[in-house]
């Protein structure tokens, strides 16, 4: 890792992650006060039938519990747009981007690999991504505490869903890095990268809410973000082991193109 370009990447980025970091903490006390105040009447319209049970059952959420109702918080797409501000804005644009613009060279000009560039920025977006997260769970603990609600939270189980949550972001992250390292053109390396996104989140929530189309779900990286998994103290194997290979598989695989790969002249 070069710590020149990490503080330029973090000096470039912290007003944004403040902002996200300030939205994702507000976005993530609402779901507790939510839960707290119209818990009779969800349970009232869930038993009377007037919406179908499986509609309340948003990416493998619901809207009965406290941990069901922060597992709706974190695949929401608000949430999920939120943090993508960093595991696919920033990765996508960070070499494709000055790619296009020119700029990349005069940063490979200096005597710094690519190996190491491509370090950098993937530490960069690890961090972006964490702090992203960890404003969202400790804006759960305060809707908690202020709904009186924190007892049902423990926290080594709030350490580890962060940490599940931050694990698969960071693979959609290394996904998108990839397609930043493989291409010269912010566009082709966005749409690459959206297109993977939007197929894994679409393949998550028809799963969630079709019962037939149960079986596309493990297709999805989504599938394996699991919050009431960990709150609950039932998650699987498969909910680290999944992310984690994809994460080695895109890493490895941008290690090798992008050093070797030759970079045409901007037009």
């Amino acid at each position: 890792m070069n710590r020149a370009l990490f503080a330029r990447t973090w000096a470039a980025q912290r007003l944004k992650l403040l902002a996200v970091a300030l939205s994702l903490a507000v976005w993530g006390s609402l779901m507790p006060v939510v839960f707290k105040a119209f818990r009779s009447q969800i349970s009232f319209i869930i038993d009377s039938g007037l919406i179908p049970k499986e509609l309340m059952s948003f990416g493998g959420g619901d809207m009965l519990s406290l941990a069901g109702v922060v597992a709706i918080g974190f695949i929401h797409p608000l949430a999920v747009a939120m943090v993508l501000v960093f595991a696919l804005g920033f990765t996508v644009n960070a070499v494709a981007g000055e790619r296009q613009r020119g700029t990349l060279e005069v940063l490979l000009a200096r005597p710094i690999s690519r190996r190491r560039i491509y370090g950098t920025l993937l530490a960069a977006s690890v961090l972006f991504i964490g702090v992203a997260v960890a404003a969202q769970v400790v804006g759960i603990v305060v809707g908690s505490a202020l709904s009186g609600e924190l007892g049902g939270l423990a926290a080594d189980r709030l350490a580890l869903m962060w940490l599940n949550a931050v694990l698969v972001f960071v693979a959609i992250g290394a996904v998108s890095l990839l397609a930043s390292v493989s291409f010269d053109r912010l566009s082709p390396a966005l749409t690459t990268s959206l297109a993977i996104i939007l197929l894994w989140y679409f393949l998550e929530i028809l799963g969630s809410l079709w019962a037939d189309a149960k079986g596309l779900q493990p297709w999805s990286l989504f599938h394996y973000l699991d919050p009431r998994g960990a709150l609950g103290g039932t998650m699987s194997a498969a909910d680290w082991i999944v992310p984690t290979a994809i994460l080695v598989v895109a890493v490895a695989a941008a290690l090798v193109i992008f050093p070797r790969r030759d970079l045409a002249a901007p037009s």
